[in-house]
């Protein structure tokens, strides 16, 4: 496995092993030991989650409070996505910082983001498949969000051919001034 340090050291970019030929491919999407070499870390994965999303969609920045903040590993199996991690760690020297990654099926590439950060994506190609592993179960009374807009975080979001399509939650989320970020 390869692994790529970002501009942000906790976030990291891990393109397994493909093997490939003119059949198609086999990859080790997961393997609990080589993560944890890679990342320096020992982490439980507890849920899996599957989104489906068509060009334009964007969501985000979301984030859960502790005790149930959510480490998340994540990839595309189908399509493409811009990806997005938001430092909101209070006493992080990084904090408020984002950083991102264009995550393909054909790239392979995963995005690791341990907890104390915000997460969004925008989908690129006409549909994707984003897959992601938490350390935390979804816990409402703990679900938070950022303005995916929000001008003092000034994240550069990629021009698309078509309007950016937001749920009514992430229409509404507080600016990062505002957000609610007790424990983190």
């Amino acid at each position: 496995m390869k692994v790529t340090q970002t501009a942000i050291a906790d976030v990291l970019v891990l393109e397994p092993k493909v093997f490939g030929d003119a059949r198609g491919f086999f990859t080790e999407s997961f393997n609990q030991q080589a993560f944890d070499a890679a990342t320096g870390t020992r982490y439980e994965f507890v849920q899996d989650n599957h989104s489906r999303s068509c060009q334009g969609v964007l969501r985000g920045l979301h984030y859960q409070l502790p005790p149930h903040a959510q480490g998340k590993l994540v990839r595309v199996v189908q399509g493409a996505v811009w990806d997005v991690a938001v430092d909101i760690r209070p006493h992080s020297p990084t904090f408020g910082q984002w950083v991102a990654e264009t995550l393909t099926a054909e790239n392979h590439k995963q995005l690791w983001l341990p907890p104390g950060f915000a997460h969004g994506f925008v989908v690129l190609s006409d549909t994707a498949d984003f897959l992601y592993k938490t350390t935390a179960y979804y816990a409402p009374e703990c679900d938070r969000g950022i303005a995916w807009n929000d001008p003092d975080l000034a994240i550069a979001w990629p021009a698309l051919p078509v309007d950016y399509l937001l749920s009514d939650k992430d229409q509404r989320q507080p600016r990062f001034v505002d957000a609610d970020l007790a424990g983190v």
